[in-house]
């Protein structure tokens, strides 16, 4: 019975060294996959301070889904970001901080370069939706808007006014905390391509896990 080949010394370094490879390819690989997830679809957010209190306190952490807003720049009339939806924004005059605050109205759509109105008609006059808050009670082109998500006690509290024409491309947002809250009615509407992503998913703490409405 013949005796195993030993395996000569050299083969042991090229062994060790193809596996270096194949580890170095992999880390490389979910790198770009995490960055690119990252970048493209999904981010996760710290909120910072009371100005969403109670839907979202201070430290709690929330996952932002980029995707949809990102096709919404390739195809103008997509639109996945609603009033009263959650979302995460930046302002370059705070040295890019974010803030994450709730849309209480939006511009007209654009369309190939146009504006286009509920009915889908392409309107190339100088489009505006006008926004004003009396009492603490918010009107959208003279119509009352129910915000649902706000607990009693906020929408009594809540007596500021304010007076908007937003543009194509051009949200009004407030924190659900109004009274502490800084947001539209300080810095004005917050453009398209300042926003990050809606807020979907609060992920800790797990005693409050859960989707975001």
């Amino acid at each position: 019975m013949s005796e195993p080949t030993p395996e000569t010394p050299a083969a042991k370094p090229a062994n060790i060294k193809a596996e270096f490879t194949e580890l170095v390819k992999m880390v490389v690989w979910f790198l770009v996959l995490f960055f690119a997830l990252k970048f493209f679809v999904i981010e996760g957010y710290e909120v910072q301070g009371p100005s969403m209190e109670p839907t979202l306190w201070n430290n709690e952490r929330i996952l932002v889904f980029k995707l949809p807003h990102k096709l919404s720049q390739l195809i103008p009339s997509y639109q996945p970001i609603k009033p009263g939806n959650i979302v995460v924004f930046e302002r370059t005059e705070d040295s890019g901080k974010r803030y994450v605050k709730r849309v209480i109205a939006e511009g007209v759509p654009r369309q190939n370069g146009n504006t286009v109105d509920a009915q889908g008609r392409n309107d190339t006059g100088p489009p505006a939706v006008s926004l004003r808050i009396e009492d603490g009670k918010v009107f959208v082109n003279n119509q009352r808007v129910v915000e649902s998500y706000l607990p009693v006690e906020v929408e009594e509290s809540f007596d500021d006014s304010d007076r908007a024409e937003l543009k194509p491309g051009e949200y009004y947002v407030m924190g659900d905390h109004r009274s502490v809250s800084k947001d539209s009615r300080v810095f004005g509407p917050v453009n398209d391509d300042k926003v990050i992503g809606k807020a979907i998913l609060r992920f800790w703490p797990l005693s409050r896990f859960g989707l975001l409405k």
